[in-house]
């Protein structure tokens, strides 16, 4: 069982005060969990693997990975749109997918024209995988996203590009790549291949369905989850932290397993105060 939910939380942590290394604007994100991770990571021997096995957008597993808090990171994503960029970014071809981004006109009629392309080539997939990222609503790129129309101080999808920014952030990543694997694929079998290390740490977070509004449905293309079985997984292995939504089921699934809850206060990039889930 992790140690996390025995230190101290830290207070209310504010989205916008977190270092952001991922190039991705994603729905559910953990910037939040960051101050935390750090104080998890380091309250121990620094683990031989970190594994994030819904990486998403992968805030968590490039602090681990950046900041040297593992010596190894596994990212595991089911859905190959989203793994396409990551292991663009952690391949050779990154600097093709940096000049993409630096050479792009971003304009609504190019990134319209893009966005009906349907390629196979993984480079050509992470690049409009990304664009549709930056200029859909809240970084969704499940079926049905809309796209933005007025942005920041109305300048549309321009306002979400930041090239350079991202050019930086995807060379930074690319620079510790023999430290990070990716695979595209189900969390499950990869949970099961770190069974019983104890020099393996586990973030588990899933998609927002297991209770409430069940967001996940509309917020990810791969959006079914077995929770009972994750809820399994994290009892019976040494150091699992496990993240959720608050929400009256998910509670119900940490007190049949006899897992630990806590909740979290985070200020997000409106200023609003919400809660989420630590279960350990």
């Amino acid at each position: 069982m992790s140690r996390l939910l025995d230190l101290p939380t830290g207070g209310v942590v504010s989205v916008a005060q977190v270092p952001q290394y991922s190039p991705f604007r994603y729905p559910g994100g953990k910037s939040w969990f960051i101050p935390r991770l750090r104080r998890w990571l380091t309250s121990r021997e620094r683990p031989a693997v970190f594994v994030e096995p819904f990486a998403g957008g992968g805030s968590i597993s490039c602090t681990a990975l950046l900041e040297g808090l593992a010596n190894h990171v596994v990212m595991v994503e089911l859905d190959h749109q989203v793994a396409a960029v990551w292991q663009v970014i952690f391949s050779e071809q990154a600097e093709a997918l940096v000049w993409r981004i630096l050479d792009f006109d971003l304009s609504p009629q190019t990134a319209a024209a893009l966005l009906t392309s349907d390629p196979v080539n993984p480079l050509e997939v992470a690049w409009r995988t990304l664009v549709q990222n930056r200029v859909s609503h809240g970084g969704i790129i499940a079926p049905g996203a809309g796209v933005l129309n007025s942005g920041e101080g109305g300048k549309g999808v321009r306002s979400r590009g930041y090239p350079e920014t991202l050019a930086r952030r995807i060379r930074a990543l690319n620079a510790v790549r023999d430290r990070v694997t990716v695979i595209q694929g189900d969390a499950f079998p990869v949970l099961a291949q770190y069974a019983g290390r104890r020099d393996v740490s586990v973030l588990v977070d899933p998609p927002y369905t297991a209770g409430g509004k069940k967001a996940g449905r509309r917020l990810y293309t791969y959006n079914v989850v077995d929770h009972p079985r994750l809820f399994g997984f994290a009892a019976d292995r040494h150091d699992v932290v496990m993240t959720y939504d608050l929400a009256p089921e998910v509670r119900a699934l940490a007190s049949q397993h006899g897992l630990q809850v806590r909740p979290v206060a985070i200020k997000n990039t409106h200023h609003g105060v919400m809660d989420e889930l630590l279960i350990g």
